[in-house]
């Protein structure tokens, strides 16, 4: 029997949210998860899932029905927590075991003090300490291809040989063969959630009747920062 109720508790508030509730799930030979249900005003298309404090959740559009948003919650969460698609690096152990691999590989042997998956990170992919040697990297990554988390893993490494984003930072960054396609990836990932399927350009042009076309409301444009692994920034 799902819980409902109206977005809530700690953290800012998110206005695009309408509502969320959880549902048992049903997962193999694992009985069952519990995955929470957000139904956003902003997504237009296409549903989101990704691990946040150890739950599935999943970001819906408000056009589905309840019965529709359960069942691609069910099969987003059997995808995430399938152990076959699991990633590579999914506990704090595996992650600090693949940056000492990375940094062997890569990096002419560095390697952290820690490496570990934080929920808190919701505007940046990742955060280096170069003074602790202390690496975090955002929960929502854990969803993502090997590869790309990989790039990030060497991105933050990086900062541990050289703290600021110079030339000498970027070739380093550029050692690992996939940084390129990450940076894409990361991007069009970025571009899908900051714009939630708006265009960007100026409005198609439309018949209107009964005189001139109005003028169109100016559109939000995703704003740049420096960073390159960056949904908002990255370290």
């Amino acid at each position: 029997m799902s819980s409902l109720k109206k977005r809530s508790g700690s953290g800012a508030p998110k206005p695009h949210i309408e509502l969320a509730y959880s549902i048992p799930v049903p997962i193999g030979r694992q009985g069952s998860a519990e995955v929470e249900i957000r139904v956003s005003s902003r997504r237009r298309n296409s549903s989101h899932a990704h691990l946040e404090e150890g739950k599935v959740v999943v970001v819906v559009p408000s056009f589905l029905s309840p019965d529709e948003r359960e069942e691609v919650a069910a099969r987003l969460a059997r995808r995430i927590l399938a152990p076959s698609k699991r990633s590579v690096t999914s506990s704090d152990e595996a992650l600090m075991a693949r940056a000492v691999e990375l940094g062997r590989r890569h990096l002419d042997g560095v390697r952290p003090a820690s490496i570990r998956w934080v929920s808190n990170q919701t505007r940046r992919w990742g955060s280096c300490t170069p003074r602790e040697r202390t690496i975090r990297l955002s929960s929502r990554l854990a969803t993502m291809p090997d590869w790309v988390i990989d790039a990030v893993i060497v991105h933050e490494l990086a900062h541990l040989l050289e703290p600021s984003h110079s030339a000498r930072f970027k070739q380093l960054c550029e050692r690992y063969e996939k940084s390129g396609a990450a940076d894409a990836y990361l991007l069009g990932f970025e571009h899908g959630t900051t714009t939630a399927g708006m265009p960007l350009g100026p409005l198609p042009a439309e018949p209107w009747a009964g005189g001139e076309r109005p003028e169109p409301e100016p559109i939000a444009r995703p704003v740049r920062h420096n960073a390159r692994y960056s949904q908002l920034e990255f370290g």
